[in-house]
């Protein structure tokens, strides 16, 4: 921080020597480049300086009387007007002139130019959103996923290791039985169970209701029976905003269990809109804002200022070079997706569905290494079923049903227990081609799962 102190006026060397200065001290002309303060430039002296005594005698004036200099004033002002006005009168007279004046302002609608950003619009400046975030924080919760996972060991045998994340909820509604809260698909995904914790620090089980692994979002319930009087007096249900009226600018405020920690807030502005971003495979049109966005923030709430929920915070940008670049799925793409997985109910196993196919996960390694789509790769058809009578082939890569992002068997499964027997549904493939994938969709009315033979 020493440039600072130069910048503020500490004497520097300049290379003169103490005799120099002391005769350059004898004259009253500051160098603004020797002075020893930053306030010395106000006092330069720039004309040529004379040097006085006290025994100077002053010039002698000659004595007026004041009225006859007011006097001179007032004829010379009436003299100067006359001649003046008769003078602009003449030439008014002679040119034709147009008197009147037109005021011509920059960047308005009068003008021919580019318009001008001046707005009459009120500008609202937020700077306290306390009262925003007590009133929506109890519709908040932090989701805790704690699953099972397959590890090699130090001698090189595979180990299960108990694995817990963290992330982030918003609670939207409740029935009779549940309490439903959306999350984000990747919150809860490969859960094998899921805990809840409220704002009054209260925990509970929770469900998986639907998840939509293409568009991230899920739906978990806990149920009501479980909640104390005093949680549920505690919590609210959130209310939804509107995402397709937002503009770049706009305040922001993020809420959610930041590194799992507990709920925080972020503030921000909304950065952009409508930005195409693809996480694992999975492209999404999303909102940016550089409120800050942090590991088990996802699943939490994007504000407005009305206290609204405009987006479900998804994802960051981390960069050594980037900061204040979050993202945040917006509401009103994701409601339709939350209705349809709050309505979706499983169907009884003896109405349930069968594809009818064996098959190997293609796995982001895998298909790297092979340069294979990730998917689902198809080994194996079972005869006179669905897949085979849609025209599904072995080699396959199935990575899409109905729409939704397929990666493994078990999103295959979980998206086979909505749908019953002879339901029609549509099923993407990849299909080697001259050595190239190329993606076909697949028009299949799936079998009873009791068609399978053993």
């Amino acid at each position: 921080m020493d440039d600072f102190d130069n910048f503020y006026g500490r004497n520097e060397s300049d290379g003169v020597s103490s005799s120099e200065k002391s005769e350059a001290n004898s004259t009253q002309t500051i160098n603004p480049q020797h002075s020893d303060s930053f306030y010395s430039y106000s006092y330069v002296n720039q004309g040529e300086s004379r040097k006085h005594t006290p025994y100077d005698e002053p010039k002698k004036r000659e004595k007026k009387s004041f009225g006859q200099a007011v006097l001179k004033c007032i004829a010379f002002a009436l003299i100067f007007g006359l001649v003046s006005g008769g003078i602009f009168s003449g030439v008014v007279r002679i040119t034709g002139a147009n008197t009147k004046v037109k005021t011509v302002y920059y960047g308005n609608k009068e003008s021919r130019g580019v318009e001008s950003t001046a707005t009459n619009t009120t500008t609202k400046l937020v700077t306290d959103v306390s009262g925003i975030v007590s009133n929506v924080m109890p519709s908040i919760v932090a989701i805790t996923n704690t699953s099972e996972k397959e590890i090699n060991g130090f001698f090189g045998q595979n180990q299960s290791q108990q694995e817990r994340s963290s992330g982030s909820g918003i609670i939207i509604g409740q029935d009779e039985e549940q309490l439903l809260i959306v999350t984000n698909n990747h919150v809860v995904k490969d859960a094998d169970s899921i805990t809840v914790s409220f704002i009054d620090n209260k925990t509970a089980k929770a469900t998986v209701k639907g998840t939509s692994p293409s568009s991230d979002l899920a739906i978990v319930s806990v149920d009501i029976s479980s909640l104390g009087s005093s949680t549920l007096s505690a919590i609210k249900v959130a209310v939804m905003g509107n995402s397709t009226t937002l503009k770049v600018g706009e305040p922001t405020i993020a809420i959610g269990n930041a590194l799992g920690y507990g709920q925080s807030v972020t503030t921000g502005v909304v950065s952009a809109v409508n930005r195409k971003v693809t996480v694992e495979d999975v492209t999404c049109s999303v909102i940016q804002t550089d409120a800050a966005i942090n590991p088990g923030n996802s699943g939490g709430a994007l504000l407005n200022t009305k206290g609204e929920v405009i987006g479900i915070n998804s994802s960051k940008y981390a960069d050594a070079e980037v900061e204040g670049i979050g993202f945040a799925i917006p509401i009103s793409d994701a409601q339709p997706i939350i209705d349809k997985l709050i309505t979706k109910k499983a169907v009884d196993a003896k109405d349930q569905a069968y594809l009818g196919i064996y098959g190997v996960d293609v796995s982001d390694d895998v298909s790297a290494v092979y340069k294979m789509p990730v998917g689902i790769y198809v080994t194996q058809l079972v005869s006179n079923l669905a897949a085979e009578e849609a025209g599904i082939r072995a080699g396959d890569v199935i990575t899409k049903f109905n729409g939704e992002v397929i990666k493994t068997m078990e999103d295959l499964q979980e998206q086979l227990q909505y749908c019953k027997a002879g339901d029609k549904v549509t099923i993407t493939v990849q299909r080697s081609e001259k050595g190239q994938y190329k993606a076909i969709d697949m028009k299949v009315k799936l079998s009873k799962a009791t068609d399978k033979k053993n």
